[in-house]
């Protein structure tokens, strides 16, 4: 055989770059995808998460925005008006960062991502309405979110102050409690630090019941997300108690007549042998003011920064305030320890230690010799006994001992008869708590959206008015290493208070990111409206019906953007309690078994083959390896 080359003319070969150019032409010379709410087809409005722009598109952007435009064209088919926009989440620390390493402005580099990326999606021959193209970096974007903010400020939505936080140390800027995966930046994959800064946060958790329960309704989400979210929220039932504090103790330390404590296991309490505090609570700091061992146990929890993750795997170390407590129930003197493991931020700063019924409890209690009081006999068949010198029994199958009048009683009934003997003493009373803490949004890094609050020295923060918004970012900076350069521009930041005329200083942190993301899906419905944040047209096309994006947003972007649409729903915009009906919700792309990352370079460049084989195919492979 020789190796003769096909005998067709050239010019009779499939190009399908030129085929699919010719017809992406066309598509956009007639509007093709362009749809507006005046049409008599029912509506549907399929969405996928829109991207960073980090300047390439790799395959996993291929695969996402493939099985939308899937979604997409098959309900045009079905005779339905679909909207099927795009835009860009433009803020963040990739660009800042990127900015700093080439000595460029993250604007600049920014819109040229964007306008590469644009290209590259268009080229993939996606049905998009670019007609309602959006960057969140436009003023004409953030200037309604910082508006949304200054009205829920006003609301008492809105608070600042000072808190224990989450530092990445790498990128020198605050991370929320969802942006920490298992103890790291979810960014930067540095160990995260605890430190003690003030900081603004929204109150998610006066939503929190309003997210639990609705998560029952979303019929259309996968059970792991829902799950996931569940978890995340943690509602709990339990009861807060107080053990009284002696007037000398109240003396001597700004505390108040007791030390107030959640616990989910008030049946264990006849077992409740010490009280732990943080180190960064007022009785332990009162109690250092003559105790140097407890002072220099104090200064060192100041300097080492943990991780809240790693608080069950660290060493349980602590020292005795002095103090005691009384026990609510007995009357009998408890002593009172600081504990490295206890958090300020969360709950009162203080726990009742069980050392029978609690690992952790456990632990310390045998380091330290304090007393171990089991109060909970097992009765499975398959605990014959429990040793509580070996280890602490913490199931809830019992009944209770060595607990006086409660003896024999279940966990339910336990639980039951305490709360009662609490609440008849005025010592404690029944109550619902959540893992979920309120939403953190303040950045230290310059690349966001500028939070919209003067700082006053005679009247405090104020909420910028409404006429001067929006505060614009200054896109024409220079960077001195990490830092943000707005915190080194006095002729941004110093500024007239609105309320009484002083002097004042504009609020210098950002936005997170994540602020923008939230609402985005709705801005989309309103695209162009310029009078106000959303318009009648968000009614119109209502939750998302179908939304595409990866599962890694499980817990950071779908959460927040449940509570902002419900925020959004209280201020009479939206009328649906969901923002997204259906949810799609992708693993991460694999290769060879491990997932690919911009990060590490691998994250797969769809150029190459869409140069060799035209979108169709390329198009077509994703879909068939996302099903099969």
């Amino acid at each position: 055989m020789n190796d003769a080359h096909p005998t067709e003319n050239d010019s009779e070969r499939y190009d399908p770059e030129q085929a699919e150019r010719a017809v992406q032409a066309e598509w956009r010379e007639n509007k093709t995808f362009e749809v507006s709410e005046n049409s008599t087809k029912p509506k549907y409005y399929c969405l996928a998460m829109f991207p960073y722009p980090s300047g390439q598109l790799h395959m996993g952007h291929v695969r996402t925005y493939t099985l939308g435009d899937v979604i997409a064209r098959y309900q045009r088919l079905q005779g339905k008006n679909v909207l099927h926009p795009m835009g860009w989440d433009a803020f963040g620390l990739p660009a800042e960062n990127a900015a700093i390493k080439r000595n460029v402005a993250p604007s600049g580099w920014t819109r040229s991502n964007i306008e590469h990326m644009k290209q590259q999606l268009q080229r993939l021959g996606f049905s998009f309405d670019w007609s309602r193209e959006l960057a969140t970096c436009d003023p004409d974007y953030y200037r309604w979110e910082q508006w949304f903010f200054t009205k829920m400020f006003k609301k008492g939505l809105v608070y600042k102050k000072a808190a224990m936080v989450n530092w990445d140390p790498v990128d020198q800027t605050v991370l929320a409690n969802e942006q920490v995966i298992d103890g790291r930046g979810w960014r930067s994959d540095a160990l995260v630090e605890r430190r003690e800064l003030a900081q603004w946060f929204i109150k998610i958790t006066d939503y929190a019941e309003q997210l639990l329960n609705g998560l029952d309704d979303l019929t259309g989400w996968p059970e792991k997300i829902k799950t996931m979210q569940r978890n995340w929220i943690g509602r709990s039932e339990g009861v807060e108690l107080t053990f009284p504090l002696s007037a000398d103790v109240q003396s001597q330390a700004d505390v108040g007549k007791g030390l107030t404590v959640y616990t989910t296991r008030p049946d264990t309490l006849m077992g409740a042998t010490y009280v732990a505090v943080a180190p960064q609570h007022p009785l332990a700091k009162a109690a250092a003011v003559n105790n140097s061992e407890l002072a220099e146990f104090l200064e060192q929890c100041s300097r080492v920064k943990v991780a809240e993750a790693d608080m069950a795997k660290m060493a349980k170390l602590g020292v005795a305030t002095g103090f005691t407590a009384e026990h609510p129930l007995t009357g009998k003197s408890v002593p009172i320890w600081v504990a490295n493991f206890v958090l300020m931020e969360y709950g009162s700063g203080a726990v009742m230690a069980v050392p029978a019924h609690d690992h952790r409890d456990w632990e310390f209690a045998k380091k330290y010799g304090l007393e171990i009081t089991q109060v909970v006999q097992p009765t499975a068949a398959s605990v014959a006994s429990c040793d509580i010198e070996t280890g602490a029994y913490v199931s809830k199958d019992g009944v209770l001992v060595n607990s006086g009048e409660f003896d024999g009683l279940d966990f339910e009934s336990g639980f039951n008869a305490i709360a009662d003997a609490l609440t008849a003493k005025q010592l404690g009373e029944r109550q619902v708590n959540y893992r979920l803490r309120d939403w953190g949004v303040s950045r230290q890094r310059y690349w966001g959206c500028p939070i919209p609050i003067i700082n006053c020295e005679a009247c405090g923060a104020v909420a910028v008015a409404e006429s001067d918004l929006p505060v614009l970012l200054p896109v024409d900076v220079e960077f001195e290493g990490v830092g943000s350069p707005i915190k080194k521009m006095p002729q941004w930041y110093i500024t007239t208070c609105p309320d009484c005329g002083g002097a004042a200083e504009r609020e210098t942190d950002t936005f997170d990111t994540f602020m923008e993301s939230s609402w985005y899906y709705a801005r989309f419905a309103s695209s162009g409206h310029s009078e106000g944040m959303l318009d009648e047209r968000a009614k119109y096309w209502g939750s998302v019906d179908h939304y595409v994006g990866g599962e890694e947003h499980a817990i950071l972007h779908l959460l927040y953007a449940r509570f902002f649409h419900k925020m959004m729903r209280d201020e009479g915009m939206v009328e649906s309690d969901e923002p997204f009906d259906n949810l799609l919700a992708l693993g991460m792309v694999l290769k060879d078994g491990v997932k690919m990352s911009k990060s590490a370079g691998d994250a797969g460049d769809p150029q190459k083959l869409l140069d060799a084989h035209g979108a169709d195919a390329v198009r077509m492979a994703m879909m068939f390896a996302a099903v099969f």
